[in-house]
């Protein structure tokens, strides 16, 4: 029985900080795929020292240009990868002992392990954040969850037991125009799905998101950075509520009256 081919597929921009490292730890796949949002930076010139299939399109939200590279990779299976994520040697010994025995599930979540303000987080409900990143290319399609991406499955979902290594935001500054614009972004979606923001939303979500994560999920367990971490969460959640209120309120004014 023929092992059954892999693609590893990347979606970059402006990453040339991460590409190489990202790169390095998965050039063992059979195929590595990169679609590049027209990065102003090196990182398509990086890339191509791994591949030959390095593509650029304009960026259309993170589930659309996930699925693009997933259209254009070949491999029986793909393992879906950030810039700023490391495929361990344990990770990558699973997967291809895995393809080797022969998978049982068409899809597996994979244990993300985190890095920020310099610690490994273990709590914060960042830990072990399962992702589904490796399936077969038959059975996954990404679906509308922007700014998070969401792979939809045909078939059974198992787990594996070795973490995927996730460098995230370089520092506070990084993190908190990373959460102004994934605020926006989700914000913007639940608006076209017809969802509406309220007072109550912004009073009392965001303390219960605080609470959920520093108290009932242990951040407190993960010092300064989980305290960080708890607190950006809670502020995230209040600038989508309070976004989605501003829409609301922009379609009320813009509604002719009666």
């Amino acid at each position: 029985m023929t092992q059954p081919r892999l693609s590893a597929c990347l979606i970059t921009f402006n990453e040339e900080r991460n590409v190489l490292d990202c790169l390095e730890s998965i050039k063992w796949a059979d195929e590595i795929v990169v679609v590049d949002s027209y990065s102003a930076d090196r990182t398509v010139e990086l890339a191509a020292r791994y591949t030959e299939r390095v593509l650029q399109r304009e960026w259309r939200g993170i589930n659309e240009q996930r699925q693009f590279c997933l259209e254009q990779a070949t491999g029986d299976w793909v393992l879906c990868v950030d810039a700023d994520e490391r495929v361990t040697p344990r990770l990558r010994d699973e997967i291809q002992g895995l393809l080797k025995s022969g998978p049982s599930c068409a899809a597996y979540a994979i244990p993300r392990k985190t890095f920020y303000l310099g610690r490994w987080i273990r709590h914060c409900g960042w830990y072990p954040g399962y992702k589904v990143r490796l399936f077969r290319r038959d059975a996954g399609r990404f679906g509308d969850n922007d700014p998070h991406d969401k792979v939809l499955i045909d078939g059974a979902v198992g787990k594996l037991r070795s973490d995927l290594e996730h460098y995230t935001y370089r520092d506070l500054v990084h993190h908190a125009s990373t959460v102004n614009s994934f605020s926006t972004t989700a914000a913007e979606r639940l608006h076209r799905l017809g969802k509406r923001g309220s007072l109550w939303a912004m009073a009392f979500k965001p303390p219960w998101r605080f609470v959920w994560q520093y108290v009932l999920r242990g951040g407190f367990l993960d010092g300064g950075p989980g305290l960080i971490i708890c607190i950006m969460s809670a502020y995230s959640v209040f600038l989508r509520s309070a976004k989605l209120w501003e829409l609301s309120r922009a379609d009320r004014r813009s509604t002719p009256a009666s």
